[in-house]
């Protein structure tokens, strides 16, 4: 069974049934890290990029040093130009917001702790509405949600069979995580879907990406011909008859590669041993050398 990200109630009026909230789907993406040509994992660093103000061009004639790292870091001849890469400890960095004017506001870790809001133990149902009422567009992720025990089954089906009778969905708002989700829950087979929602002003208003498209005029027989040859396409919904073709070719040529040697894993082998099994070690032996010491004596 996949791992819940959330466990509550589900509500609806006085009933409450508690449900387990399951991702619906699995991407398979193909995931890569990046390595040098050696087969090294590169890391990422936390870095601050700013001016080297210690690094004085040297004059006519003067030699550089023959040993240690270059005094500049950048163009050649520009003292001004020249920059260094300063390490930033996790204590040290705070979170910024660039404004529309192009500022930036820094906010502490502890100022958008005081604003976040708490884990919700319940998706309370508000309102209920026709699916075909929602654009899809408005639809983010969808989740199962799945009863905790047996004796939410009965309440679980109830819901789904009224709901699917009714030809209804129910809107209600929680917080997963750190985020809160507007969502819709909705009967899928036999099953609750939840589906979480983009709010209402998330969604970018069609008409001002395509403006004038209302006032185009299309000519009858062209519309005729083009639904005769939509209904000619038309076919019944499988999802399996499509496929990522890329991702298939993809697992196809990794799996005819020959698998690279990883030095760090060699290294990693000559690495002494943590300090904890170092200590059981020493203090093992210290008590055999005792022992046999009282048996020599």
């Amino acid at each position: 069974m996949p791992t819940a990200v959330w466990t509550g109630t589900l509500s609806f009026g006085l009933v409450a049934i508690p449900v387990r909230l399951i991702p619906a789907t699995e991407p398979k993406d193909v995931r890569f890290h990046l390595y040098d040509r050696e087969g090294r994992r590169v890391r990422q660093r936390r870095v601050v990029d700013e001016a080297a103000v210690d690094a004085p061009e040297p004059e006519q004639g003067e030699a550089q040093p023959a040993e240690g790292p270059p005094r500049e870091v950048g163009p050649p001849r520009d003292v001004a130009a020249a920059r260094v890469e300063r390490p930033v400890a996790w204590e040290d960095l705070m979170r910024g917001h660039e404004t529309e004017e192009g500022d930036v506001v820094l906010v502490t870790h502890e100022e958008i702790e005081r604003v976040r809001p708490q884990r919700s133990h319940s998706i309370d149902i508000e309102d209920f509405v026709a699916l075909e009422d929602i654009d899809p567009v408005q639809f983010d992720k969808t989740y199962v949600a799945v009863p905790q025990a047996a004796e939410a089954t009965r309440p679980y089906v109830l819901l789904h069979r009224a709901m699917r009778e009714a030809s209804r969905v129910g809107v209600g708002r929680f917080v997963l995580r750190t985020k809160p989700h507007l969502v819709a829950v909705r009967p899928m087979h036999q099953v609750l879907a939840v589906e979480t929602l983009f709010f209402g002003d998330e969604v970018r208003d069609p008409s001002d990406l395509a403006p004038g498209l209302e006032e185009v005029e299309v000519d009858q027989r062209e519309l005729e011909l083009a639904v005769r040859l939509i209904e000619e396409l038309t076919t019944e919904w499988d999802p399996a008859a499509y496929s990522d073709e890329y991702r298939e070719e993809l697992l196809r040529m990794l799996a005819e590669k020959t698998p690279t040697a990883r030095p760090e894993e060699a290294e990693a082998a000559r690495q002494p041993p943590p300090v904890t099994e170092l200590m059981a070690a020493l203090k093992e032996s210290v008590e055999a050398s005792r022992k046999g010491k009282r048996r020599s004596g």
